[in-house]
C-alpha cells in the first residue's frame, strides 16, 4: 500500500530515495532545478551545458549522489518547451517520472516537477492527479499466468516536495481523493481484465456483496433469474436466454445524504461476455468482449469510492448482468420481447443487447424517485468511430445533466463529449410489429442506441455515457483503463459539495 504526503522546506535537504525534478528545453534552470543547481555548486548547469541532461517531454536521466543533495538519486525529467507546457503535458511528464523510478528500487519518491499555472492545475487537483497517475503506474494486470509472479514495486511512499506550507490542506485532500479513486480504478481494471469464464454475472453479484460486507454504509441485494422474471424484465431475459450462465440483477445502495433526499442512480451494463448471440460477431478481437461489463464494473467501483470517501449524498447502483450467447434457446432476430415498462421491442439484431438489459434497469430506477439517472455502458462501436478512444460519448434528455458530466470529465482528466439526441434519431427505431425496434440502421448508431434508451426514461433526468472507446485498450497494451471512474466520482463529489 502506497502512502501519499507533502513535504516542505529545502529540496536539497530532503531525505528520499529518489527526488524527481524537471527541465525545460531552454537554458534557464528554474524551480527545483535551480535549487539543486545552487546546492551542487552549478553541477546541474554544467551537465546541462554538456548535453547530458534531457529536455524533451518525458525523457529521463537518473543521477546518483548529486553533490550537496541529500536524496540518494535525482531523476531529471524533460518538460519540453516552456510555452507548450500545460496540464496534459505535465501529466505525461509525471507518468514518465513514475515509470522511471519504478525501474529502480526506490521506496520513497519525492516529486518536485514544475507545474502549469494554478488556473490549469490548482493544489487540490495536483494532489489528486499525482495519486491517480501513481495508481496507474503501479497497477499490475491480474493475469492467470502459471509462472513466477513479478516482484512487487518497491515504491511505498510518494511525496509532493517543494510546495508551500499554505498548500498542505488542499494537497492532502487531493491526495486522499485521488487514492480512493485509484483504488476504484484498480477494481474496475481487475474486473474487466478477468476472462469471461471467471467474471460471470454471478461473480459480479458476489463482488457487490463483498463490497457491502466490507463497507457498512453499503447495502447490496441480488435478484436471481426467478426474481428477475417476477420483475417482468423480459428484455433482460431475452438476452440471457442463450447462455447456461444465469443472469443477475444487482441493487446497491449508499445512504450518506439527508434522509429522504432523492438519490443519484447509476446504471451499469454488465454483459460479462458478448458473442453477439445469433447475430454472431466477427471472430477477430471477440476476446475483448469480456470488457463488455465495464459499465457494471464502473458502477461497483464508483460505489466503493463513494463509501470510502463517506460522501454526504445518496447513491444507488443498478447492474444488469448477463451473458449473450448463441445457444439453442437464444433469442432470434425478429423475436419480440416485452420490457418491464410494458413496451414491446422487436429484436432485429441480437448484438444490440446492451440497450435491452439497460431499458429494464432504467425502468427499475424509477422506484427510487431519483434526482438524476446516469447509465454507463460499452454500448456501441459507432461511438468509437465517432470519438475514437479519447472521449466517452454523452447523450441524454437533460442538457444540464449532460453538460455537468462533460465538465466533470474535463476536471478529472477523463474526457467526454456531448452528442445530439433529438426525436429525429428515435424515428429510425420504428417497427411494424412492436412498439419499438432495438436498432435503427447504421447511420448515427451511437445516437439511435441512446434514443432507444430515451424511450424508457421519460420523466427522468437522464444521461447516457457510452464508454465503448475508453474503457479498455487493444493491441500490445491490451487491458482495462479504469475509465470512467474519475469522471463519475468527480460528478458525485461536486453533487455532494465536497469540491
Amino acid at each position: 500500500m502506497i502512502r501519499f504526503d507533502s513535504q516542505h522546506g529545502r529540496l536539497a535537504a530532503l531525505a528520499a530515495d529518489c527526488l524527481a525534478i524537471g527541465l525545460f528545453d531552454d537554458n534557464q534552470l528554474t524551480g527545483a532545478a535551480a535549487q539543486l543547481d545552487a546546492a551542487s555548486k552549478g553541477q546541474l548547469q554544467r551537465l546541462r551545458d554538456s548535453g547530458d541532461l534531457p529536455s524533451r517531454p518525458g525523457e529521463t536521466q537518473l543521477l546518483l549522489q548529486l553533490a550537496g543533495v541529500r536524496a540518494r538519486r535525482v531523476l531529471v525529467v524533460g518538460l519540453g518547451k516552456r510555452a507548450d507546457f500545460n496540464r496534459r503535458s505535465w501529466r505525461k511528464c509525471v507518468a514518465a517520472a513514475l515509470t522511471a523510478s519504478l525501474k529502480g528500487k526506490s521506496a520513497h519518491l519525492a516529486l518536485a516537477l514544475e507545474r502549469p499555472a494554478v488556473a490549469e492545475l490548482d493544489d487540490y487537483y495536483l494532489g489528486r492527479s499525482v495519486a491517480d497517475l501513481a495508481g496507474a503506474a503501479l497497477y499490475r494486470v491480474n493475469d492467470q499466468k502459471s509462472g513466477r509472479r513479478p516482484t512487487a514495486p518497491a515504491l511505498r511512499r510518494l511525496s509532493l516536495a517543494g510546495e508551500p506550507a499554505s498548500a498542505r490542506a488542499a494537497l492532502a485532500k487531493g491526495l486522499a481523493h485521488g487514492a480512493a479513486i485509484s483504488a476504484g480504478q484498480k477494481l474496475l481494471r481487475d474486473l474487466g481484465n478477468l476472462p469471461g469464464n471467471i467474471c460471470t454475472p454471478r461473480y459480479l453479484a458476489a463482488q457487490a456483496k463483498s463490497l457491502a460486507a466490507a463497507n457498512r454504509s453499503l447495502r447490496a441485494r441480488v435478484f436471481d433469474e426467478a426474481q428477475i422474471r417476477r420483475l417482468k424484465m423480459g428484455c433482460l431475459l431475452a438476452v440471457s436466454r442463450g447462455s447456461a450462465e444465469p443472469p443477475r440483477f444487482i441493487v446497491m445502495e449508499y445512504r450518506g445524504g439527508r434522509r429522504g433526499a432523492a438519490p443519484v442512480v447509476l446504471v451499469g451494463k454488465g454483459v460479462t461476455f458478448d458473442t453477439g448471440g445469433i447475430s454472431l460477431k466477427d471472430p477477430a478481437a471477440m476476446d475483448e468482449m469480456k470488457y463488455d461489463m465495464c459499465g457494471a464494473g464502473s458502477v461497483l467501483a464508483t460505489m466503493q469510492v463513494v463509501a470510502a470517501l463517506r460522501l454526504p449524498i445518496n447513491v444507488v447502483g443498478l447492474v444488469a448482468a448477463v451473458e449473450n450467447m448463441p445457444g439453442s434457446r437464444a433469442t432470434k432476430p425478429g423475436d419480440i420481447a416485452t420490457s418491464a415498462s410494458g413496451r414491446t421491442v422487436e429484436i432485429l439484431n441480437t448484438d444490440a443487447e446492451g440497450r435491452l438489459i439497460l431499458c429494464d434497469a432504467l425502468d427499475y430506477a424509477r422506484r427510487f424517485e431519483p434526482a438524476a439517472v446516469v447509465d454507463i455502458a460499452t454500448l456501441t462501436g459507432a461511438c468509437v468511430v465517432a470519438l475514437g478512444h479519447h472521449f466517452s460519448g454523452v447523450m441524454g434528455n437533460d442538457d444540464a445533466l449532460a453538460r455537468e458530466l462533460v465538465q466533470a470529465g474535463a476536471d478529472a482528466d477523463d474526457r467526454a463529449w456531448q452528442l445530439p439526441l433529438t426525436e429525429d434519431y428515435a424515428e429510425q427505431l420504428r417497427s411494424n410489429f412492436a412498439d419499438i425496434a432495438n436498432v435503427g440502421g447504421r447511420d448515427g448508431g451511437a445516437i439511435t442506441a441512446a434514443a432507444f434508451l430515451g424511450r424508457f426514461t421519460q420523466g427522468l433526468s437522464w444521461a447516457h455515457l457510452d464508454i465503448a472507446g475508453t474503457a479498455w485498450l487493444s493491441g500490445a497494451q491490451k487491458g482495462g483503463t479504469g475509465r470512467p471512474v474519475p469522471l463519475l466520482v468527480e460528478f458525485l463529489l461536486r453533487r455532494a459539495g465536497r469540491i
